[in-house]
């Protein structure tokens, strides 16, 4: 058989190893296919049963279901031991629910969710609810926890930047459920309502324990993988953040507040909170009192660019006199 000008065939004694060569390439490179595609906060390799694909958590080491969003927790624990970069880690002050990251080392059970008590390196302790927040007054080891309390319903706040004119409601709602239902893999049951206010958006998700059933996303975990993206943080691989388009017009995020309504009202003293936090809550009675089904929506410009607040805490402003 004629051979064109430069084209040589292997000698057979070399076709074993050429063979051998290939099949070594080829585990190489389902190697590197184990990998994570819902965290990229992990350790992956071949070491599962039956030769599968295991990835652990940073951290904690535990084993996650990269089929499904990892649980807050876990994730704000590799975060913790994640190798540092320039920018400083922050941690809660002595009011953590106001103008902070809520970052901090959990304590995580081992079904990777948060326990109730939550202590940190000096034996300082407190309680927070499923969502990993504070819900109480810091104390010391003595502090018990009986039960994590469950947060039903998150508010998340967004006001985006401004845009040629104002998005259709209707295409907007149907954009975000999308997205919630897809990258989130939340179930369109557990996003509740979609509200629009040029250029204010507000995305309600509940989900109390009776409607969860096994394998479900959780609220907390989806706000939290949602917050990330808007951030330019995504927990996804190899991507930066958050890209949603409504009808071709992008959709830039400027500011976000989340708010957690948990089961059961939290325990504050109110000589621990600051008087900007009491101003908060004021305005939250307020719009309470009057009947608004979801909070109001305010424009005053803000220096922080993220907040957290629990909004059963607010509640409790109602029986305290006026400042």
């Amino acid at each position: 058989m004629a051979r064109g000008p430069g084209l040589a065939l292997p000698s057979p004694s070399l076709l074993p190893l050429l063979l051998l060569l290939g099949a070594v390439m080829g585990h190489a490179a389902a190697q590197n296919n184990c990998t994570c595609p819902t965290n990229k906060m992990t350790v992956c390799d071949w070491s599962g049963p039956g030769g599968r694909c295991l990835c652990r958590a940073l951290g904690s080491g535990l084993e996650v279901d990269c089929s499904t969003l990892t649980s807050k927790c876990l994730l704000l624990k590799a975060r913790m031991s994640a190798p540092k970069s320039g920018r400083a880690l922050v941690r809660p002050s002595e009011y953590a629910l106001l103008d902070n990251d809520g970052l901090y080392d959990p304590d995580c059970d081992h079904q990777g969710r948060f326990k109730a008590r939550q202590c940190n390196q000096t034996s300082v302790c407190w309680c927070v609810n499923s969502v990993g927040v504070r819900r109480t007054d810091k104390g010391d080891l003595s502090l018990r926890c009986d039960e994590l309390v469950r947060t039903y319903h998150i508010l998340i706040d967004l006001r985006h930047r401004p845009a040629t004119r104002a998005f259709n409601h209707s295409d907007l709602d149907a954009e975000l459920r999308r997205l919630f239902r897809e990258r989130y893999r939340l179930s369109p049951r557990f996003l509740a309502a979609v509200h629009y206010e040029h250029p204010t958006i507000q995305i309600e998700l509940r989900q109390n324990a009776s409607q969860k059933a096994p394998g479900d996303v959780d609220i907390a975990d989806a706000a939290y993988y949602f917050e990330r993206d808007v951030k330019g943080e995504s927990l996804f691989p190899g991507q930066g953040g958050l890209d949603v388009r409504v009808r071709g017009e992008p959709l830039l995020v400027e500011r976000t507040l989340i708010y957690y309504l948990d089961e059961k009202p939290p325990q504050f003293s109110m000589k621990r909170l600051t008087g900007g936090l009491i101003a908060v809550i004021v305005v939250v009675v307020v719009a309470l009192v009057a009947g608004v089904a979801v909070l109001v929506i305010t424009n005053r410009r803000r220096s922080g660019k993220y907040k957290k607040v629990e909004i059963k805490e607010l509640g409790e402003m109602r029986k305290q006199p006026s400042l």
